[in-house]
């Protein structure tokens, strides 16, 4: 990952090198020549903002030991992307002195005091930029947040529905025990009883007879013996 990193530092100082040299010339240029220049230099500038924002991600993918050294130096190639953009905007309403002279000639004073008020209106511009850039990160992390809460919250509710299947089973079971052994119990009463109605009426009995019950319930056996 880092070493994708680094390519894109290489990518990023030959382009921005030769964006900073176009730059220099545009004010000494003047019609279709400077208009030429100036788009080849805003496409060169698109094309830093999408590498920057592959190193944006690259930074994201690094293990959080390092992560925080290729932050600054991400965050130190974006200060010198802002500082870019200022000088290609400034350098579109530029002139040098010998093309503003021939251009404009005594306004050129008038000039002045208008691309002025032209940066001015460009840089409020840029914050305003920023600033709504800034707030759409934040909307963009926030409903990241919110889509990892609801997925934690679904598989809360899926262990509680499990919880609730396997009480529901196992109060199923008791109650058939307990409806086994209440038959059991009845059965065992009941045999008392006759065995001890026959015993009052029998003067003499020769042997004793062993009952034995045998149950099933909850794949084990389950006996009972009585004797008459």
């Amino acid at each position: 990952m880092s070493s994708d990193f680094e390519a894109y530092e290489q990518d990023f100082g030959t382009l921005t090198a030769e964006i900073t040299n176009k730059i220099g010339r545009i004010p000494k240029l003047g019609g279709e020549e400077k208009t030429q220049l100036v788009l080849n230099v805003d496409k060169q500038l698109e094309e830093v903002r999408e590498l920057m924002e592959q190193m944006d991600l690259e930074v994201r993918e690094l293990p959080i030991q390092i992560r925080g050294m290729y932050q600054s130096r991400l965050k130190s190639y974006k200060g010198e992307m802002e500082k870019l953009e200022k000088d290609f905007k400034r350098s579109r309403i530029a002139y040098s002195d010998e093309v503003r002279n021939e251009l404009l000639g005594e306004d050129a004073g008038s000039s002045e005091s208008q691309r002025a008020h032209l940066l001015d209106n460009t840089e409020k511009l840029e914050r305003s930029s920023r600033r709504l850039d800034a707030g759409y990160q934040i909307a963009v992390e926030t409903e990241q947040v919110g889509q990892e809460i609801l997925a934690n919250l679904h598989t809360d509710r899926e262990k509680i529905q499990r919880s609730r299947d396997r009480l529901r089973e196992t109060d199923a079971n008791l109650g058939k025990s307990s409806r086994i052994l209440t038959n059991v119990f009845t059965c065992v009463i009941n045999h008392i009883y006759i065995h001890s109605f026959k015993h009052k009426y029998t003067v003499k009995r020769p042997r004793t007879a062993v009952i034995q019950y045998t149950l099933y319930t909850d794949g084990k056996y389950m006996h009972f013996c009585t004797h008459t």
